[in-house]
């Protein structure tokens, strides 16, 4: 591995800090905002799952291979989502747990949310080395900036100091690094596994969307503007896939 790649690994989960640089400059983001942008972050993920996983993976494999990877990466976020204990950041609970638990429990819920995006990262890398990966961690870092404002905005609106929903935007995306790492070893040293772990990756990317962030953004009453939010993070999704691949 060389360091070009450790880089693309490593950078698309640092660049939910990004986003969190945001609140410095917007200091209460509109409800509306934060549904456009998790709209857009949505479109993209979807994109980044269609076009940089389950095409290539039905390019290498059997369409049986790849339905039951997908239907295995959705079900593996689905268990995760219904036995590890989470709140989402802008849902409204039916519980309202102390500030403390209620941290834990949120980056529980964000830990399951960026899993499959290290996974994806690491396994297109090893699916197709640069040619794929790049195109996918991009597409990762560049969803990855929004996602993290939206993800600390809440904390501004609690009353936390700007530094801290700072430090908490660049936290959410500390696990993707090593998912990365865990998908590539795995993706390249199981011979035949490449069609079947970029659809798995794939499966989990798209129950996020459709489980928490599509669902989320239309919380607040700004249908059209997230489904005008999904549709331009698709596009742009499209764009960036066919400029780098």
């Amino acid at each position: 591995m060389d360091d070009w790649t450790w880089f693309w690994l490593v950078a698309p989960g640092l660049a939910t800090g990004l986003g969190g640089l945001g609140l410095l400059v917007v200091r209460r983001p509109s409800e509306r905002l934060l549904d456009v942008l998790l709209g857009a972050t949505g479109g993209i993920m979807l994109a980044a799952a269609v076009f940089s996983l389950l095409v290539p993976a039905l390019e290498g494999g059997t369409v049986a291979e790849v339905v039951a990877g997908f239907a295995v990466g959705a079900g593996a976020l689905a268990l995760l989502d219904a036995y590890l204990p989470h709140v989402h950041a802008r849902f409204p609970e039916r519980e309202s747990p102390e500030k403390e638990r209620r941290a834990a429990l949120l980056l529980s819920a964000l830990t399951i949310h960026n899993l499959p995006e290290g996974l994806a990262v690491g396994v297109a890398f090893a699916a197709g080395g640069s040619e794929l990966g790049v195109p996918v961690a991009v597409a990762i870092a560049v969803q990855n900036v929004p996602e993290g404002f939206a993800a600390a905005a809440p904390l501004l609106s609690a009353g936390a100091p700007a530094w801290v929903a700072v430090a908490f935007a660049a936290a959410t995306g500390l696990v993707e690094p090593p998912a990365a790492l865990l998908g590539f070893a795995i993706a390249d040293s199981v011979s035949g596994i490449l069609p079947f772990a970029l659809a798995f990756a794939g499966g989990a990317m798209v129950y996020v969307v459709v489980d928490e962030m599509l669902p989320e953004s239309r919380e607040h009453g700004h249908e059209r503007e997230a489904t005008g939010g999904v549709v331009v993070g698709f596009a742009a999704m499209m764009i960036l896939d066919n400029a780098l691949g």
